[in-house]
C-alpha cells in the first residue's frame, strides 16, 4: 500500500491534533477491540480485561507509541517497526486480522474524540496508514 504525499500529510496532521492523547486512545482502542471482537482476547490470557484495566491502558500506551513512531517515520515504517515486527512474527504469532480490527477501533476512537479532524480524506489516509502498519507487522510471518 503506497501512501501519497497528501496521505502522509493527513496522517501527520491527524496525529498532531491528537496531542498528548494518543496513549489514552490506544487503551480505548484496545478495550473497544476486546469488547467488539472477543476472539482477540485470546492473546491476552494474563491480562485483566475489565473496563479501565491498568494492563489494557499500559498495552494501549505501547500500541499508541508504535503508531506515533510509524507516523514519525512514515517514509520508512518497516524500519521504524522492525523490532515490533520481529516480536509479532517470531514470538507472539498474533493473527494478522487483529491488526486490521485494532486499526478500525483506533479510527472509531479518533472519530469520537476529534470528529472535525476525521474528514473523508483524512479517514481514508489514516485507514491506508493503519493498513500499512498492519502489513509491516505481519511481513515477517512468511
Amino acid at each position: 500500500m503506497v501512501l501519497s504525499a497528501s496521505d502522509k500529510t493527513n496522517v501527520k496532521t491527524a496525529f498532531s491534533k491528537m496531542g498528548g492523547h494518543a496513549e489514552e486512545y490506544g487503551g480505548e482502542a484496545l478495550e473497544r477491540m476486546f469488547v467488539t471482537y472477543p476472539q482477540t482476547k485470546t492473546y491476552f490470557p494474563h491480562f485483566d480485561l475489565s473496563h479501565g484495566s491498568a494492563q489494557v491502558k499500559a498495552h494501549g500506551k505501547k500500541v499508541a507509541a508504535a503508531l506515533v513512531e510509524a507516523a514519525n517515520h512514515i517514509d520508512d515504517i518497516a524500519t521504524a517497526l522492525s523490532k515490533l515486527s520481529d516480536l509479532h512474527a517470531q514470538k507472539l504469532r498474533v493473527d494478522p486480522v487483529n491488526f486490521k480490527l485494532l486499526g478500525q477501533c483506533f479510527l472509531v476512537v479518533v472519530a469520537i474524540h476529534h470528529p472535525s479532524v476525521l474528514t473523508p480524506e483524512v479517514h481514508a489516509s489514516l485507514d491506508k496508514f493503519l493498513c500499512a502498519v498492519g502489513t509491516v507487522l505481519t511481513a515477517k510471518y512468511r
